[in-house]
């Protein structure tokens, strides 16, 4: 998709600085982090959000995690404790319409979150 900001992140076509990239997965640093550690991991294949998802993409789900848990043990968090959150729809905060799984670190995260 043409207009997806993060296909064309995935494509090279906007720069952006990777910490995995695979053939099917990509994590790279969000440019306005939450927390010292703020990662989007990301489907290539455009898939617009959660809802978007079905029962053939559950070995995709499960890899995002399993990426997601990586970093965070490259990042020195995975002990002390990391966040990974969806968000979808309007309501739920997406701002891009593309599948991201965000993982969150590097200090204390409150609860409830909004």
């Amino acid at each position: 998709m043409n207009d997806c900001i993060f296909c064309r992140i995935s494509e090279g076509a906007i720069p952006a600085t990777l910490v995995h990239a695979d053939p099917d997965i990509i994590a790279f640093r969000d440019i306005d982090p939450q927390a010292p550690t703020h990662v989007l991991v990301i489907p290539r294949r455009h898939v617009g959000s959660a809802n978007d998802l079905e029962a053939s993409d559950t070995e995709l789900v499960g890899r995002l995690v399993v990426v997601a848990r990586s970093i965070a043990r490259t990042e020195g968090i995975a002990e002390s404790g990391y966040r990974l959150v969806v968000n979808t729809g309007a309501d739920g905060g997406q701002s891009v319409g593309h599948l991201h799984l965000h993982l969150l670190g590097g200090r204390g995260l409150a609860w409830p979150p909004g």
